[in-house]
This record gives structure tokens, sequence and C-alpha cells, in this order.
């Protein structure tokens, strides 16, 4: 007998509540919580956590619905009035965590904080939270890949409610939801058991290799959806930005390290006296 999950958690008075917004609300929350655990022990002070949230959340959604609309223009230039209807679905990650970076970089900057070190503090949250909020997309059955078979499904050895929810349109699916969120697991356990190592990172390497592990998953993993946007056949735009994401955070460790000059992730804020 088929079982799929019911997307909507509940309803008050005529608003549902979607699992999707729920687990997404608790990834965020939960990512906050580390950080400000993790900020005061590298000299940052919580309330630039809390300010910094408030002042990406916002401009994130923007990001990641710009970035949607701006590879699937040639619909929307006909649908202008579907820009910002964010409720019928099409936001990217990617989009949203370029405009985060912009965000941080320009508060750090207006607050006198050393950027790369606080980009390193949210890069393992962030991760872990990417790793929940694609349970998000495994409630609205999407982010899936391509139709595959119920042996395949049982052969790795999964529960059996993320199988049935797999059944989308009369057909399995290939759980990519599932490959990218362990993917994201994996390397937030190992950010978090190596990062307080002495001499092993310097400022600005965490959230680089961050940068790498997950340009490096999602490259494969995108490769299997159904869903992409592509740049060219054969290329998704995802798999084309993780390359170059991925190029560009192994030339600047490599850069700074030669430099000399920057101070190790656990020597924490060199501008504290001024904040």
């Amino acid at each position: 007998m088929l079982l799929t999950l019911n997307p909507i958690a509940f309803q008050l008075g005529g608003l549902e509540v979607h699992w999707y917004g729920i687990i997404i609300a608790s990834a965020v929350l939960l990512a906050v919580y580390l950080a400000m655990k993790e900020a005061p022990k590298r000299g940052i002070k919580e309330d630039h956590i809390l300010n910094l949230i408030l002042w990406a959340l916002p401009f994130a959604l923007i990001g990641a619905r710009l970035y949607y609309v701006a590879f699937e223009w040639s619909y929307y230039a006909a649908h202008p009035s579907e820009i910002i209807a964010i409720w019928h679905g099409g936001i990217a990650i990617y989009g949203a965590l370029i405009a985060s970076v912009i965000v941080f970089a320009i508060y750090c900057r207006v607050k006198w904080l050393p950027a790369w070190l606080v980009l390193d503090i949210a890069a393992p949250t962030v991760m872990l939270a990417q790793a929940i909020g694609r349970w998000g997309n495994f409630m609205n059955q999407e982010a899936h890949g391509a139709i595959t078979s119920l042996a395949y499904l049982r052969g790795l050895h999964l529960p059996e409610f993320i199988i049935q929810q797999m059944n989308i349109g009369g057909a399995y699916r290939q759980p990519t939801f599932l490959y990218e969120s362990m993917w994201n697991l994996v390397g937030f356990a190992l950010i978090m058991t190596v990062r307080h190592h002495q001499h092993w990172f310097k400022q600005g390497e965490i959230v680089l290799g961050y940068v790498m592990w997950y340009s490096f998953g999602r490259f494969f993993v995108e490769g299997m959806r159904t869903d992409s946007l592509y740049v060219i056949p054969g290329l998704r735009v995802s798999q084309l930005l993780s390359i170059v994401l991925f190029v560009v955070a192994a030339g600047l460790i490599w850069y700074r390290r030669r430099r000399g000059d920057v101070a190790w992730y656990l020597d924490g804020n060199p501008l504290q006296a001024v904040e």
C-alpha cells in the first residue's frame, strides 16, 4: 500500500503550516544556536551573530529567488508577475549563499569584525542547516532524481517511509535530497571534529573548506536531479558554479597560506579591543 506523507503539518484557521517551513525554521534556529555558542570563544559577541542572521535572512531569500529567475528569464520576462511568486516554487541555495556572504562581508566591515573568522564560525552551522533543510524538500517531494526501481531503493536499506515518499507521479525516484543531506552531515561532523586542533586552520580556511566540500558533493548530486537549470546541454548551472567555487576556494587557501600573515582560527578576533 502506497502511503506518502502530508506536506501540511497543521492548519491555523485558514492558514496552512507546511512541514517545509517548520523544518527550514528549525534548521536556522539550530544553526544560530551553535554559532552563538562558538562565537564568544573566538572573541565575537553573540549579538553580532543575531544581527547578522536578521540582516542575512531576507537578503538570502531575495538572492535565492533572483538566482533562479535569472536563469529562467525567458519565462519570467513573459510572466513578470510571477517573479515575486515564490510560493509557486523556484529558489536556489547558491543564490541564498552568495547573498548571505555579501551581507556578512558588509556587516563585518561596518562593525570592524574579521570577516573570514565570522564566516568560519558560520560555515559548519550552515552546512548542518542545509543537511536538515533538504528534508523539507523530501516532505514536498521535490529536489529528487530520475526514475529508479523499488528494488534499488530497498537495496539502499532505507526506511519504508522514505521509499514510499519517493514514489512521485506513479514512479520511484532517486532520493537525491538524501544524498546531499548525508554529504552535508558528514561535512559538518568532519569540520566540528577537526576545527579546534591547534595550528590546523588559518582564518578563512574553514569556510573555504566548506565551499570545496559542498561544491564537490553538489556537482555529482546535481547531475542526478531532474529539476536543474542548464547552461548548455549536459552541463547544469549549479554544476558549473560548483566547479568555479571549488577552484576559487582552493586557490584562496593556497594564496592565503603563502602570505604568512593570516591568523590562526583559534587565535580568535584580533580586533576585539575595538568592538
